[in-house]
């Protein structure tokens, strides 16, 4: 299993299939909410399985602060790492790019994951597209 930066379209496409089958199909978000009006601005990851997408995530600047959202991982690819592989990634990426403060909106069953890897949570619970999140930061 490898993370790659997205660097054409097919990649692009690899990610949001990811997204699509995880936040629209299973976890019934829908599609609009999904692919929104960030997807140009953001930096986009994609995680591979024997060369088959298997996870995603993307990345922004906002505010001065690096942004993690859209993290996700295919049923079949939820093992041995894989999306603390994702994570791990896109923090090194935020940090090439000068970032020391990230913060990203967690599923609350996702929270022990997110502490695990060191993200504190910073809000009440709040939905989001339905499902509760909390706000988690991380200084890197």
């Amino acid at each position: 299993m490898y993370v790659k930066k997205v660097e054409n379209e097919q990649e692009l496409n690899d990610a949001f299939k990811v997204r699509k089958e995880v936040f629209v199909y299973e976890q019934d978000v829908p599609m609009e909410e999904e692919i929104d009006e960030h997807e140009q601005e953001a930096t986009h990851f994609v995680l591979y399985d024997e060369n088959e997408p298997g996870g995603a995530g993307r990345f922004r600047i906002v505010d001065g602060y690096g942004k993690i959202e859209r993290v996700c991982v295919r049923k079949e690819t939820r093992k041995g790492g894989s999306g603390k592989k994702i994570m791990l990634y896109i923090e090194d990426h935020a940090r090439a790019q000068g970032i020391d403060t990230l913060k990203l909106h967690a599923q609350t069953h996702a929270i022990p994951f997110y502490e695990k890897l060191g993200y504190e949570v910073i809000s009440d619970e709040f939905l989001d597209a339905g499902i509760p999140h909390r706000t988690m930061k991380k200084y890197i």
